[in-house]
């Protein structure tokens, strides 16, 4: 479970920024928005608004970028670059290590791991524990070395094994450590995804679909939503060179029939029914999925291998521009869906970046889950929740329209527009 993700010197992230998924005292929708563990309520998910450009998708890049770099550290070499951009307009951090850190709970245990990277090195790495209120470090990582704590004996010897540029965790993780591994099967449940480019994803939709235990839920799913269609057939068909475009150059054909030798790809239909002038059914007809249905239903369909899966397993799911290409009610069937308890049993997180203002009134979010993002004269995000927000030194009620608000500029993280009457007769004077 996910309680805080922060970063820091990233993008267009200059100072320290966290987004916090412990619930607040505030009363509303606890029976469906939050869940308990011992020493926490925590939150299901958070919603993230903000202009284009004000560095939404920054920080959904952060939290992949801190996964990648703990999945690549042990697999590159030591001439390999971290491939790292800090905030660029200040010459105060353009030269310093970039920040990302979490906060989250396996079992009933709270760690906090962290690290600072360069584009050459790690500068800093830290893990610490809490069993019950007293946070204690596992091991401590700066420039001078690692220093590992009795309570991490996995660790020891190991810090000599260890290159400047990968992280001490992922090494220890390569050596069984059973703490180490732990932490690294909770990042394998910290996934990001985009609401743009989501094709790659409906591999997982097909893997699910076949699967017996999963595959009813996304079928009924599909039919709740009306999508136009009754069913789904999937099955797999051999790579067959004659399907290649003709006018294909000669050597790209040539070198993916070597590539695709032996290779299945996914067949994906809808089942639609088809009617007699006396709107009598008479059979059933196949489309193709990518080239008969909308661009929503193919987003639809690609992205729910990736949400169901985390729901049936638990994790954390971040989605990038969740509402692109979707009617706000399919946006919020989605989103709905962490928020069931029959459906969410494994309390999955989701956290998803939007402009659909819609689910500020009819979401159901929490104020404690609802985050803005803006930046500054200096070209500086800044990421903050609406429950976080002052008026007049008050903070805003629960009974306030959330999204007239917004759209009224009231909360920040919107665009600022001139006169945009004044763009066409100041051009036809040009």
């Amino acid at each position: 479970m996910l309680i805080e993700f922060s970063v820091s010197n990233f993008l267009s992230f200059k100072d320290r920024n966290t987004l916090d998924l412990t619930a607040t005292s505030i009363k509303e929708y606890e029976d469906s928005n939050l869940f308990s563990l011992e020493r926490y309520d925590l939150l299901k998910g958070a919603i993230i608004y903000g202009a284009n450009s004000s560095g939404k998708s920054n920080f959904i890049k952060a939290m992949s970028t801190m996964k990648r770099i703990i999945f690549e550290s042990f697999e590159q070499s030591s001439t390999s670059e971290l491939d790292i951009t800090p905030f660029l307009l200040s010459t105060e951090t353009e030269n310093t290590p970039t920040l990302f850190e979490v906060v989250f709970v396996i079992d009933e245990v709270r760690y906090r791991y962290g690290f600072e990277v360069s584009n050459t090195r790690v500068e800093a790495e830290w893990l610490f524990e809490a069993t019950k209120k007293l946070e204690k470090p596992l091991f401590l990582r700066e420039a001078d070395g690692i220093e590992v704590m009795k309570a991490f004996p996995e660790g020891k010897a190991l810090e000599s094994r260890t290159r400047h540029n990968a992280l001490f965790l992922s090494v220890v993780d390569q050596f069984n450590g059973e703490t180490a591994k732990k932490i690294m099967h909770w990042f394998s449940n910290f996934n990001t995804i985009s609401g743009l480019s989501h094709e790659g994803y409906k591999s997982i939709t097909f893997t699910m679909l076949e699967n017996p235990v999963t595959s009813p839920v996304l079928k009924k799913f599909y039919k709740e939503l009306d999508l136009g269609f009754e069913d789904i057939s999937i099955s797999q068909k051999p790579f067959d060179p004659k399907e290649l475009p003709a006018d294909m150059p000669e050597g790209l054909i040539k070198q993916l029939i070597t590539d695709l030798e032996g290779a299945f790809r996914m067949d994906i239909k809808t089942v639609h029914s088809k009617y007699d002038n006396n709107h009598n059914k008479v059979c059933e007809v196949e489309f193709d999925m990518r080239a008969q249905e909308s661009s929503g239903t193919n987003k639809l369909f690609n992205i729910s291998g990736p949400v169901f899966d985390v729901l049936h397993d638990g994790g954390i799911l971040i989605v990038d521009e969740l509402d692109a290409s979707l009617h706000p009610l399919l946006t919020l069937a989605v989103t709905k869906l962490f928020n069931s308890k029959e459906l969410n049993p494994k309390n999955a997180q989701l956290i998803f970046a939007t402009h659909d203002t819609n689910l500020l009134n009819y979401g159901h979010y929490r104020r404690d889950q609802i985050y803005f993002v803006e930046k500054d004269q200096y070209g500086a995000s800044e990421i903050y929740s609406l429950v976080e927000y002052k008026e007049e030194g008050k903070t805003v009620r629960k009974d306030r329209s959330y999204e007239k608000d917004y759209i009224e500029g009231r909360y920040g993280a919107i665009p600022i527009i001139g006169n945009i009457s004044n763009i066409i007769p100041t051009w036809q004077k040009e």
